[in-house]
């Protein structure tokens, strides 16, 4: 079981061996010894390999509509296809379909069937329902198959429950489902293991937004306790036909923008954002401008028991200042070189002049299933995350900020723009270079470019009337003054106080933890303490509802239709679960040892925080082998990129891992 190296700072120095040992023990693998089973017991999963298609076009194999569990709770989302490159295949016509056999001395690209990697993609950034295909199209997919990878589209259930078709029978919705159903198509590939030519222990997952924070967990929570008895609910393949236990751990995983640890979204979202501002909900006077500074505090507090460390094993802490605001310590200032890093590598990388184009953004992103088109697709704000008007009138769903965005597929992100916040700095300092139209699903959306002729024309566009970043060219290094003017200027609180866990549940995060016909409830236990100890504080100041407090002390002690508590629902979706010593999974799972993260410096829809502490607990954890943290400067929350197309470079980064 692999353990971090430097576990007991992940206490901060206050838990004993003995302490940590207990904490370990409460997370326990799902892994099993392999005992006598019934080896038929899953029989029902096997592939058939007398039923694969043919696209002879495309020189492609593909299944659609495979179960992946003896016991769904929704077929049409607990199933999922299997495309494979043609080479690995000898098939012989069989009726409508072929009889296939894996051809062993194939190769495509750097692979062959013995060593080809699954790709899986997690393809919603607001975690809404994934259906398995029922259609076939090769669109989009060659990227994947023609450098030899065989590309897998598995159904999930969403972030709410729903009816199955044609029936009054309701199944259950929400976290962890989403989870659970994608760990249990990852064990019936390795169920067939012995039938499909890749290498199942090869599996990568990816996704964006919400579905990216769902990569990370099935990157970092393998095998992981909490997921037993939902598996067996549903019939997960948890051994082979030889009684060898099965593992859901992945070998990868990528995300853009992941929306993640559900715990701390409310409270990293007011310390890295919302501390900063004083207008609307956070204007002085107002009583949640007193509960956005109490999270702040809450949050700085909170940091310092995660047990972070830097590159040089030198603890990452929060420091109060003078105000009793948490700004100072060495974790604010690795935020804040993240920062400065990442505008020093947009200048090292771009060439001027330089024109700045937002991308035209919808979601879903990725390729497999073409029942998902331009029609039911959602443009969406690369600032805020919120879901766009389809007649192009900008109008937005605020309930959709809370949970992602995505850019198109087969649209890649051009060289890490820039543009003041507000879009007004950027015009005055470069020359207006026109506007690009595309086309909405009714009306137009207009996509204005700037041209910046210089860095110097850049940098002032940025300041506007303040000087709160430098550049210098000769040293190739970025100041930046304080993270307040970067948010400020750059990543404004575009969201009330209590970001995820809103005061009327009304996010997309409240329905994921809603419970059946209980469909949005609150899940911030930090909130609901806050509450509680600050009552007659906050009654004192305006907008004060009495009700507030026994909303949440309610809803965060309701159970789901596994009598599962509310907390363990939030740990399952939280990948630190596993890489932190404050929680007690810390050290149960099984890791995946290869990371990719990127994420849209200039985007408001989630706070930096949770990306920058995903990504330093995983460099300090035993049998993490890499991990390829990106923040990129100007993009938003989208397939955010340094450069090139965003899906071409995760094939390449799977390629490079399976080296």
């Amino acid at each position: 079981m692999d353990m971090s190296r430097r576990g007991f700072l992940a206490l901060a120095g206050a838990a004993s061996a003995m302490g940590l040992a207990a904490c370990r023990g409460n997370g326990k693998s799902d892994k099993p010894e392999d005992v006598k089973v019934n080896p038929n017991e899953y029989k029902k999963l096997a592939i058939d390999d007398s039923a694969w298609n043919y696209d002879e076009t495309n020189d492609c194999y593909y299944q659609l509509g495979l179960p992946y569990c003896t016991d769904p709770a929704a077929g049409s989302y607990e199933s999922l296809a299997i495309y494979v490159p043609g080479a690995y295949f000898k098939g012989e016509k069989s009726g409508s379909t072929y009889r296939c056999k894996i051809a062993p001395d194939a190769r495509v690209g750097s692979f062959t069937p013995k060593t080809a990697p699954v790709v899986m993609p997690i393809n919603s950034a607001r975690l809404s329902a994934q259906s398995c295909p029922t259609a076939y199209s090769y669109d989009g997919l060659g990227t994947y198959l023609k450098k030899g990878l065989v590309y897998v589209y598995a159904g999930f259930r969403g972030r709410s429950g729903g009816y199955v078709s044609d029936s009054s029978e309701q199944y259950s919705g929400g976290a962890p489902w989403p989870v659970v159903d994608l760990k249990a198509a990852v064990r019936y590939l390795r169920y067939n293991a012995g039938s499909l030519p890749c290498n199942a222990k090869r599996l990568f997952v990816f996704g964006y937004g919400a579905g990216g924070g769902v990569s990370a967990c099935l990157g970092a929570l393998g095998d992981c306790g909490i997921f037993t008895p939902y598996l067996s609910k549903i019939g997960a393949a948890m051994h082979d036909a030889d009684g060898k236990s099965i593992s859901d751990r992945v070998f990868g995983s990528a995300s853009w923008c992941p929306i993640t640890s559900y715990d701390t979204a409310d409270s990293g979202y007011e310390w890295m954002m919302g501390q900063f501002a004083d207008d609307g909900a956070r204007a002085d006077g107002q009583w949640t401008k007193a509960l956005s500074d109490d999270l702040a505090t809450a949050y700085g507090k909170l940091v310092n028991e995660l047990g972070l460390t830097g590159a040089d094993d030198k603890a990452l802490r929060l420091e109060p200042v003078q105000d009793g605001s948490y700004l100072s310590g060495t974790y604010y200032d690795y935020m804040l070189q993240t920062i400065e890093g990442s505008a020093e590598k947009f200048f090292s990388t771009t060439s001027f002049p330089y024109t700045y184009t937002p991308g035209r953004l919808v979601d879903p992103a990725f390729p497999g299933d073409p029942n998902i088109n331009s029609d039911s697709a959602v443009e969406i704000d690369v600032m805020t995350g919120a879901v766009e008007d389809a007649s192009g009138t900008g109008e937005k769903d605020a309930d959709a900020a809370a949970d992602g965005v995505a850019a198109a597929s087969g649209a890649s992100s051009s060289p890490a723009g820039a543009a003041a916040a507000d879009g007004s700095a950027a015009a005055k300092s470069g020359d207006d270079a026109g506007a690009g139209a595309a086309s909405a699903a009714s009306g137009v959306a207009v996509v204005q470019s700037t041209v910046y002729n210089d860095a110097e024309s850049y940098v002032s566009a940025l300041n506007g009337d303040d000087r709160w970043i430098t550049y210098s060219p000769s040293a190739a290094s970025v100041t930046i003054t304080s993270m307040w003017d970067f948010v400020k200027h750059c990543r404004p609180a575009q969201k009330g106080v209590c970001a995820f866990d809103a005061l009327d549940r009304s996010t997309t995060s409240n329905q994921l933890f809603g419970v059946d016909d209980e469909s949005s409830l609150h899940f911030d236990e930090t909130v609901a303490t806050l509450l509680g100890d600050n009552a007659d504080k906050y009654a004192d100041l305006k907008g004060w509802k009495d009700d507030l407090v026994s909303d949440w002390a309610q809803d965060i002690v309701k159970l789901d239709s596994l009598k599962t508590d509310m907390q363990s629902r939030v740990n399952a979706m939280n990948p630190l679960y596993a890489l932190s010593g404050h929680y007690a999974g810390f050290g149960s799972c099984e890791v995946a040892p290869h990371w990719r993260i990127n994420t849209g410096l200039f985007q408001s829809a989630t706070a930096l925080t949770a990306d920058v502490n995903l990504a330093v607990a995983l460099g300090a954890y035993d049998g993490v082998k890499d991990v390829a943290f990106t923040p990129v400067w100007g993009r938003g929350f989208e397939l955010a990129e340094a450069s090139g197309d965003a899906q071409e470079n995760f094939v390449s980064w799977v390629t490079d891992c399976c080296k």
